[in-house]
């Protein structure tokens, strides 16, 4: 099969080769997937997973990739759940062969059905977006209906689902980011806009629930906002900013099917829009990847026409 391998973490994406490889066969528990089209996060060739097994082996060449919509060809022993020929997307795990080729093996529990009513290119923008802004909001972040709520990065692909998802909640939503994401973030439905390059961030005044992708002196000052048992949520990895009366949460994403079932449930009935930006090829997808590092929306590689 064609698929794209990593041997050198210096290299960053320039040191991408589409080359073939063996197809995978499914362990225990797991479905191999006809790869229709694979999601791809700019940092993950920073993330350890990419280069070294839990054991901390080297593991490479690896296959980058962890989201994905597709068809299942194969069950392995034990499988339960899903069949053969079912349209499916979600999560791959963080330290195996990923979704950046033609086939890839996955734990059946990590996938959820893709309804046929669903494209496969939105189907694979939605699972590490859709479940980061669901948990982070509801699971970590306990949000309820009348609260407020500060989303950091509100134009970017986590961002603008957390938006939807909390409004949809009846959150009331402020976002932040730089100047030309304002409309943006206005269309997927922040109450508020916070210009980071521009406004003062301490103008919005007390919220019950930050949810941070920038960390570092964002994420300080955004403790600062947080009233008396809120939370402040971030991805971006562990923080020494804390609220003076509350939480702050830093969390890695899980696949969840229900989660999954809801989040692609909300999309077909139109409560959610994905943002996806530059969609490739898999033969072009290592020019794509070494081009403009910062895409409008998700960068989607349609491994399949």
């Amino acid at each position: 099969m064609k698929a794209i391998i990593v041997t050198d973490q210096a290299a960053g994406t320039a040191g991408m080769q589409l080359t073939v490889r063996p197809e995978p066969q499914a362990a225990i528990n797991d479905v191999v997937v006809q790869v229709h089209a694979s999601g791809f996060t700019w940092d993950e060739l920073t993330w350890p997973p990419t280069w070294t097994d839990r054991l901390n082996r080297d593991r490479t060449p690896s296959i980058p990739g962890h989201e994905l919509a597709g068809v299942v060809t194969a069950l392995g022993y034990g499988t339960a759940g899903l069949s053969v020929g079912q349209r499916v997307f979600g999560l791959t795990d963080w330290t195996r062969d990923g979704t950046l080729a033609e086939y890839v093996a996955v734990e059946a529990r990590n996938l959820a059905p893709l309804p046929g009513d669903v494209d496969f290119t939105v189907g694979a923008s939605l699972p590490m977006p859709g479940l980061t802004a669901w948990q982070g909001l509801f699971e970590h972040g306990g949000l309820r209906s009348g609260q407020s709520v500060l989303v950091h990065g509100a134009a970017g692909v986590v961002g603008s689902m957390a938006i939807q998802l909390a409004r949809e909640d009846g959150a009331y939503v402020i976002g932040t980011g730089r100047a030309l994401h304002r409309q943006t973030a206005l269309d997927f439905g922040v109450h508020e806009f916070v210009d980071l390059e521009n406004d003062t961030l301490e103008d919005v005044g007390g919220v019950d629930l930050v949810f941070d992708v920038f960390g570092g002196d964002i994420a300080r000052r955004s403790a600062a906002l947080i009233r008396a048992g809120g939370t402040l949520v971030t991805i971006a990895g562990p923080t020494e900013a804390r609220p003076a009366d509350g939480l702050t949460v830093d969390f890695v994403v899980e696949s969840n099917r229900a989660q999954l079932g809801e989040i692609v449930q909300r999309v077909r009935d139109g409560r959610l829009r994905t943002h996806i930006g530059n969609v490739s090829t898999l033969d072009d997808a290592i020019a794509t990847f070494n081009g403009p590092k910062r895409f409008n929306g998700k960068t989607i590689i349609r491994v399949r026409p």
